[in-house]
């Protein structure tokens, strides 16, 4: 070994073509969609239209949520089943903030209560409530609400080494516990119903297919930037870390490293990047209710990530657009029996692609045995 030239890590040193490859596309699809929206007449063949805008926005919306699990997943080993509540506690920060941006505009015309609010005799705002008037704030929130429970809830079950299965189910309680919660219109977040009828976003009407475009175009941002944190991240020497408690989190506390530290401050970021996923996800669909904790999203979340190729970052991304697409296409093209297909697609995607899609394609080029040249099988012959 030559001591005169730096040791590098291989995963430091690797060309991140992959990577690349995905931030192109979101450059092109970022551009090239509000085009052919905008600027392009609807009797063009090329033109998108604006529910296509919107369904290609809520993909984007998913994938950024799929990096924050395989970020924490792919990583350091942690199977979050419960990561659809810092999901739903992002949409229901920006929820908020496009409820009180209604005023009078509501059916009551009440300019200081949510009409659920007026229909349920509250008599004034919940303390809660305060401040999400201004977007400064509920774009903090969007961050800390998540991001606190993520560390509080982490704090108290990682000191406690609590992992693997267990963990797995704790973090599902967790969602479970939080959807029944919001469920209760004692809570002041719509109950059922949860929060709709939004009017417009900084001032800009909701509705309009100019503000819909931009939309889009903020999460393919978010998508590209989240991705670019995630890569910094696991590239780092803290990243490193990660990996090695993933592999052995016994051999990484001998060692001497604060394990429990790594995990609650990992998980607490990646249940930021969830909130913020959840924040571009509303405005886009229109509605937050509480059946965004149903501990069935969050499994399906894992699933996404499983598909694309756990442990790629891009690999997250690729699997929650193909299966959300899948769903799509699905349930236009078969109604009755479109979960036969879709539980068919997850069966052959465990059997013969257990690595995922990125993780088995490029086993089939660098393992193919390559024919040596003919020196080399001429000195083998002798």
């Amino acid at each position: 070994m030559d001591v005169s030239k730096p040791v590098v890590s291989p995963l430091l040193g690797r060309i991140d073509r992959g990577g690349w490859i995905l931030l192109g596309i979101l450059t092109a699809v970022a551009i090239v969609v509000p085009i052919l929206n905008l600027n392009v007449p609807a009797s063009s063949p090329f033109h998108v239209p604006d529910f296509v805008v919107g369904l290609m926005g809520k993909y984007l919306a998913f994938a950024l949520l799929a990096l924050s699990v395989d970020l924490i997943w792919g990583y350091c080993g942690i199977l979050s089943l419960g990561h659809g509540a810092f999901f739903a506690l992002g949409g229901y920060s920006m929820g908020m903030y496009l409820m009180r941006q209604i005023g009078d505009r509501g059916v009551y015309q009440n300019p200081n209560l949510p009409d659920f609010m007026v229909f349920l005799d509250w008599k004034e705002l919940p303390w809660y409530w305060w401040g999400f008037d201004f977007f400064p704030f509920a774009a903090l929130m969007v961050v800390l609400a998540p991001g606190i429970l993520a560390f509080v809830f982490g704090w108290l079950t990682f000191r406690s080494r609590v992992t693997g299965v267990y963990l797995s189910i704790i973090t599902q309680a967790l969602t479970f516990a939080l959807m029944l919660a919001f469920f209760r219109n004692d809570m002041g977040f719509g109950g059922n119903n949860g929060l709709t009828d939004f009017k417009d976003i900084l001032g800009f009407d909701l509705q309009s297919q100019t503000t819909r475009a931009t939309l889009f175009v903020l999460s393919a941002v978010a998508v590209g930037l989240g991705y670019l944190v995630c890569r910094y991240i696991v590239t780092s020497r803290f990243g490193l870390v990660m990996m090695a408690i993933r592999d052995s989190e016994s051999r990484a506390r001998f060692l001497g490293y604060r394990v429990e530290l790594y995990q609650v401050l990992i998980f607490s970021v990646s249940a930021g990047l969830a909130g913020i996923a959840g924040a571009l996800y509303v405005p886009q669909v229109g509605i937050i209710n509480p059946s965004e904790f149903s501990p069935a999203n969050s499994i399906e979340i894992v699933v996404w990530v499983a598909l694309g190729g756990r442990g790629s970052l891009y690999g997250a991304v690729l699997g929650a657009v193909l299966v959300n697409y899948a769903k799509t296409f699905l349930t236009g093209a078969f109604p009755d029996i479109w979960l036969f297909f879709l539980g068919a697609l997850f069966v052959v995607v465990t059997i013969y692609l257990p690595k995922g899609i990125v993780g088995t394609v490029p086993t089939f080029d660098f393992r193919r045995k390559k024919s040596p040249p003919p020196e080399a099988a001429v000195e083998e012959a002798t």
